[in-house]
């Protein structure tokens, strides 16, 4: 994968912030409790998070190569976007909000963001409940420099062939959920 940088240059501080609140939940998905970043990550307390693959009209899906500077799987290859809901965000609402901060897109009826899978919480998830979304749209996208290193399109073959070719080149997450996304549901 070639990559191709975002114009600026962000800092470790930038990346993420340690003191954003999350909803902690319990084996059910619901909310018992909130707590930093921060804390969720170090206790490994189950919380929510959402993937998201855009498709573009030939079939090809893009991927962001995370920053650097990310405290989880720095420099590897990941759904289009993905985050962390905040504390009373649903899943819809999370989706929406990493895909503008994170790629730029703004989701209009032709994006057709669909949900279509839920992965329960483990390691490779992050001990997250995780919603992975499929969305449409063919770019161009205005990759936040903070959040992601450089995107690129492929096909489901070419990703395919990497994960299995190059694993280590992609987030623990990714790796996971690519699989059981393709068994779940075909791109449209």
């Amino acid at each position: 994968m070639k990559p191709a940088a975002p114009s600026s240059r962000p800092g470790p501080a930038e990346a993420q912030r340690d003191d954003e609140i999350f909803d902690v939940v319990n084996d059910r998905d619901e909310p018992v409790a909130r707590a930093t970043r921060g804390e969720v990550h170090a206790r490994r307390l189950l919380h929510r998070a959402v993937h998201v693959l855009v498709f573009g009209a030939d079939g090809r899906v893009f991927l962001q190569q995370r920053s650097k500077f990310k405290d989880t799987s720095p420099g590897r290859w990941n759904s289009s976007c993905s985050g962390h809901l905040d504390a009373g965000e649903d899943s819809d609402g999370a989706a929406v909000r990493e895909l503008g901060e994170e790629i730029g897109l703004t989701v209009t009826p032709a994006t057709r963001l669909t949900r279509r899978l839920k992965l329960a919480p483990c390691r490779e998830t992050g001990w997250e409940f995780a919603w992975v979304y499929s969305a449409l749209s063919d770019g161009p996208f205005a990759l936040h420099p903070t959040e992601v290193q450089a995107g690129e399109w492929l096909t489901v073959d070419e990703v395919t062939r990497a994960l299995a070719e190059r694993p280590k080149e992609f987030s623990r997450a990714f790796a996971y959920l690519w699989p059981k996304f393709l068994a779940a549901a075909q791109p449209e």
